[in-house]
C-alpha cells in the first residue's frame, strides 16, 4: 500500500537524497525545508507519514509535531536528529511521536521506524473495526503481538485483555478481567494524575477522542517498563462507554537511543582527554619529584615536612586520574571471537573472589552448564564485568553477596548478563548520572569505571542498564547480541 509521507529538513540536499530512497521504498514524497512551509504543506496533503528533523530554521520540531497532532491526530511522525538527548526522546513519545532516529542513521534504522510507523496506522484501522463490532474483539485485540491491549469500561475495570500484555505481567486473564487498570498496571489504589503521569482514558472520555501519553509500568520482575500509551474510544449509543488502550513497550528503543548518545559523549570526552592527560602529566611528576626531594632535605618534625606529604598525595592522587583518563582514551574497537560465556563468567569471578574476601563478601555465578558462545573481545567484556563486580563488592557490608547471572532473553538473539549485589542501593537522583565521565560516590574514585564499561558495552552493540532502590542493592544488567549481524541491528 502506498503511504504520502512528508520529508522535513532544512538540509535540501538530505531531503533530495533521502526523498529519492523513500520513493524508491514505495512512498509518496513530499518535501519542505522549514516549518511555515512544512505546515502549509501538511495542510494541503494530510500526509499519513511525517519525517521530521528536530531544528528547523523557524520553530523546533517538538512545536511542530504538537501542532500537526493537534490538527490531524492519527499522522505518524517520526523524529531525526543529530543534535539528541535523552530527555528529548523522551519528550518525543510524550508529544505521541512515533519514533525517534539519530543522525546520521543507516538503511536499517529508516526501515525499522517507518515499519513501525505503517504497523501504526494498520492497528489504528484494526481498532476503529472493532470499536464499530464487537464481535471482532478476540480477533483484533490478540492478532496484536507486538502491543499490550486492554479493553476499559467507563469505570475502569478491564472487560479485556491480549495474550502478549497476560505474558508481560505474568498473570492469567481470569485474575484481571473486572479488576481496575491502575490496579493492575500500576498496583496504585486509585487512577494515574499529575503532570509527570497523566491518566490517557480521562482525557479520552472527556474530549471522546484518541489520546496518547507515556507512562512506567512495573513487570513480574518490578522492572521499570516504558510504555507509550494511546486510548481510542469505544461508543455506545453516541456515548463513550470504555475505550481501547495500546501499550508499546518503548523501554528498548529508549534504551538504545541512551547507549548511543552515551556513546558520542564518550567519544568526544576520550579525544579531549588524550592531549589533555599528555600535557598535564609532565608537570605533575615535577611537582611530585619535587616535593619528594625538598621533603628529604627537612626535618620530619617541621610543619612545612607534613605539607609537602599532603602535596605529594594529592599529586599522586591527580596521576591516578590521568591514567585513568589516558585508559579511558586508549579504548579500541573490539576484537570479536566466539567465546564461551559461562568460562568467561566463571574466570571473571574467579580474579574478583580474593578481593571479595577482604570484606567478606561473596561472589557467586548461576550460569548454565551449556551457556551459549558470544561473540566478543575478551579482554574488554572481562573488564566491563570486572569493573562492575569491583562495584558491586565496593557497595556491599560484610556478609554481603555479589552474583552474576546470564541467560537468554525473550529474544534468542540476545543474551543477558546481570550483576546482583546486596549493598546499599543507589539513590534514584543518581541514576541517570551513573555511566557520566567523572561522576563518582567513592572518596577516591575517578569516575571512569562506569564511563569505561558503558563504552565497552556499547561498542558491542549491546545496551547496559540498572535498577536500584536505597537499602535493596543494585543490579546491573548487560543485554549483548549474540552475533555480530544482530549488533548491527540493535
Amino acid at each position: 500500500m502506498e503511504y504520502t509521507l512528508l520529508l522535513v529538513d532544512d538540509e535540501e540536499e538530505l531531503c533530495l537524497a533521502l526523498g529519492k530512497r523513500l520513493e524508491s521504498m514505495g512512498y509518496i514524497v513530499y518535501t519542505a525545508t522549514c516549518g511555515r512551509d512544512a505546515i502549509t504543506v501538511f495542510r494541503d496533503i494530510k500526509p499519513r507519514i511525517v519525517l521530521m528533523d528536530f531544528i528547523l530554521p523557524d520553530t523546533n520540531g517538538l512545536e511542530l509535531l504538537k501542532q500537526m497532532k493537534r490538527e490531524i491526530p492519527d499522522t505518524e511522525v517520526i523524529i531525526i536528529t543529530g543534535y539528541a538527548d535523552m530527555e528529548l526522546a523522551v519528550k518525543s513519545f510524550q508529544c505521541d511521536a512515533t519514533d525517534f532516529v539519530t543522525k546520521p542513521f543507516g538503511r536499517d534504522n529508516l526501515e525499522q521506524a517507518l515499519d513501525r510507523a505503517t504497523q501504526k496506522i494498520f492497528v489504528r484501522r484494526r481498532l476503529q473495526e472493532y470499536a464499530e463490532n464487537k464481535a471482532m474483539r478476540e480477533m483484533v485485540i490478540n492478532e496484536l503481538v507486538n502491543e499490550d491491549v486492554l479493553v476499559i469500561g467507563a469505570d475502569y475495570r478491564i472487560v479485556d485483555i491480549n495474550t502478549s500484555m497476560l505474558s508481560k505481567l505474568g498473570v492469567e486473564r481470569e485474575a484481571v478481567i473486572g479488576r481496575l487498570c491502575y490496579e493492575i498496571t500500576h498496583r496504585r489504589n486509585s487512577p494515574c494524575a499529575g503532570e509527570d503521569h497523566p491518566c490517557p482514558l480521562i482525557q479520552c472520555f472527556e474530549t471522546k477522542k484518541p489520546s496518547q501519553t507515556t507512562h512506567i509500568h512495573l513487570d513480574k520482575q518490578d522492572r521499570e517498563i516504558f510504555y507509550s500509551i494511546s486510548c481510542y474510544p469505544i461508543f455506545e449509543n453516541g456515548q463513550v462507554s470504555g475505550a481501547i488502550e495500546l501499550s508499546r513497550d518503548i523501554t528498548q528503543e529508549l534504551n538504545s537511543q541512551k547507549s548511543l548518545f552515551q556513546q558520542s559523549k564518550l567519544v568526544s570526552i576520550g579525544l579531549l582527554a588524550a592531549g589533555v592527560a599528555h600535557e598535564i602529566n609532565n608537570p605533575l611528576t615535577t611537582i611530585l619529584t619535587t616535593a619528594l626531594l625538598i621533603q628529604e632535605d627537612i626535618d620530619p618534625e617541621n610543619p612545612i615536612h607534613k605539607e609537602l606529604g599532603i602535596i605529594a598525595s594529592e599529586t599522586l592522587r591527580c596521576r591516578k586520574i590521568v591514567t585513568a583518563l589516558l585508559d579511558f582514551a586508549r579504548q579500541s574497537k573490539p576484537v570479536r571471537k566466539e567465546h564461551n560465556l559461562k568460562e568467561l563468567i566463571d574466570e571473571v569471578v574467579l580474579l574478583t573472589r580474593k578481593q571479595a574476601a577482604f570484606k567478606d563478601v561473596s561472589v557467586e555465578s548461576e550460569c548454565l552448564s551449556d551457556m551459549v558462545c558470544v561473540q566478543a573481545d575478551r579482554g574488554q567484556l572481562q573488564q566491563a564485568l570486572i569493573n562492575l563486580i569491583m562495584n558491586g563488592i565496593d557497595a556491599t557490608d560484610s556478609g554481603g553477596k555479589v552474583t552474576v547471572v546470564a541467560g537468554i532473553c525473550p529474544d534468542p538473539k540476545y543474551v543477558e548478563i546481570e550483576i546482583r549485589d546486596t549493598g546499599k542501593g543507589i539513590p534514584k537522583e543518581e541514576m541517570d548520572k551513573l555511566f557520566d565521565p567523572f561522576y563518582t560516590n567513592k572518596k577516591n574514585g575517578t569516575g571512569l569505571g562506569l564511563a569505561i564499561t558503558s563504552g565497552i558495552i556499547a561498542q558491542h552493540g549491546g545496551v547496559i542498564t540498572v535498577r536500584s532502590q536505597p537499602g535493596q542493592g543494585s543490579i546491573f544488567t548487560i543485554r549483548l547480541p549474540l552475533r555480530q549481524d544482530a549488533a548491527n541491528a540493535l
